[in-house]
């Protein structure tokens, strides 16, 4: 079992490609493994050690980690539950019928609650609030707050209010602070620790990702047998898929190959477990970490269930982040708001006008969304 997560040291700005990277090749490995069984996946390749889809591409786990990622690149720090529902609204529930192909319960919940007028958080009161949905698009929160967990929590939980409660909330940010932690380079310990100490003691979340963190140390089968659960019909359990996600990347001592394919090959949402492992894997080791010849087939999305989407790359998006996270640490330095307070010029009172304050908070709807131009960038 591989148990060294880097060769190398590697910067904030490879680690955010290898935390987005990582999710969408995890995503195109696990897709054609969603919803099987171990033994099903057997009969079908033997085990799993590589791309099994002629044309291997992201689902709607990279579809919409995108989505959320531009809506931090636009509001960062200043992300509200408002411009989240507007960003809704704007590109996912006015799009044409020929959409949402392989989105989940969750994700159709939430558009047809907002199509009837519905809003946040009455938006994601549909019958499957505690799937995986928000935990599959929350490493962008990750990246942006990196090396703050607490932080990265904070945000994911504003975007999944337009679509998740409780367990769903939860399982996203597990995601969100783990993966801010391994943006860091700390070892799996740590990124477990943290995407335990991000959800309440009391939750299923917590119970199964312990549950899963205990029985990683005997491998796969016994890390499956202790989180699925059978009874249920549906495979996108948020507590189930994260436990195990992070179980897969636990046992795999943190290396990339080894906890994408275990996750891959344990079935059930391979997909959003092959890509939240692969997030985790490929923030702690940076993009370096990612087998070049998974890497290289990794293109723009293709927009299948997302089309405003389609064109942009994964890639573009770690960059963006990073460049939003440094511009707003420059703008609430010390040294910039001493420099801003020494040119600003005087404001005077003006009889029977009040001095204005900080400018106000954006509409409730919140202003239309321009999303960045994609650059079209390649692994």
């Amino acid at each position: 079992m591989a148990t060294t997560v880097s060769t190398a040291p590697a910067g904030v700005e490879a680690r955010a490609r290898g935390a987005l990277l990582g999710l969408a090749v995890g995503d195109a490995l696990g897709a054609p493994a969603e919803n099987l069984k171990p033994s099903e996946i057997r009969r079908r390749w033997g085990r799993i050690t590589g791309y099994v889809a002629e044309r291997p591409a992201g689902t709607d786990d990279t579809e919409y980690a995108l989505f959320s990622g531009l809506l931090l690149v636009r509001h960062g720090a200043g992300l509200t539950v408002a411009h989240a529902e507007a960003a809704w609204r704007e590109w996912l529930t006015d799009i044409d019928a020929g959409a949402f192909r392989g989105a989940g319960f969750s994700e159709r919940g939430t558009v047809e609650n907002l199509r009837r007028g519905l809003g946040a958080p009455a938006s994601a009161q549909h019958r499957h609030p505690w799937s995986d949905g928000l935990a599959m698009r929350a490493a962008p929160f990750g990246v942006y707050a990196a090396g703050d967990p607490a932080e990265a929590a904070r945000l994911v939980a504003v975007d999944g209010a337009v679509s998740h409660e409780g367990e769903g909330i939860h399982g996203g940010q597990a995601v969100a602070a783990a993966v801010a932690v391994a943006m860091t380079g700390a070892g799996p310990g740590e990124v477990t620790e943290a995407a335990l100490a991000s959800v309440p003691a009391d939750s299923w979340t917590y119970r199964s990702l312990s549950r899963a963190l205990v029985a990683a140390r005997e491998g796969e089968r016994a890390l499956r047998a202790a989180v699925v659960v059978r009874a249920y019909p549906w495979t996108d359990l948020a507590p189930e898929a994260v436990g195990l996600a992070l179980g897969a990347y636990a046992l795999a001592g943190g290396a990339f190959r080894t906890a994408v394919l275990a996750a891959v090959n344990m079935g059930r949402d391979a997909d959003t477990t092959a890509a939240i492992a692969g997030a985790l894997a490929g923030a702690a080791g940076g993009v370096g970490a990612i087998p070049p010849e998974w890497a290289r087939r990794i293109g723009p999305a293709r927009g299948s269930c997302l089309p405003a989407m389609a064109g942009r790359h994964v890639l573009d998006l770690a960059d963006q982040l990073v460049t939003a996270r440094r511009t707003a640490d420059d703008s609430a330095s010390p040294a910039h708001a001493a420099g801003e307070a020494a040119t600003a010029p005087p404001t005077a009172a003006v009889p029977g006008r009040p001095v204005p304050g900080p400018a106000a908070a954006p509409p409730a709807g919140g202003p239309p969304l321009p999303f960045p131009p994609s650059s079209g960038a390649t692994p």
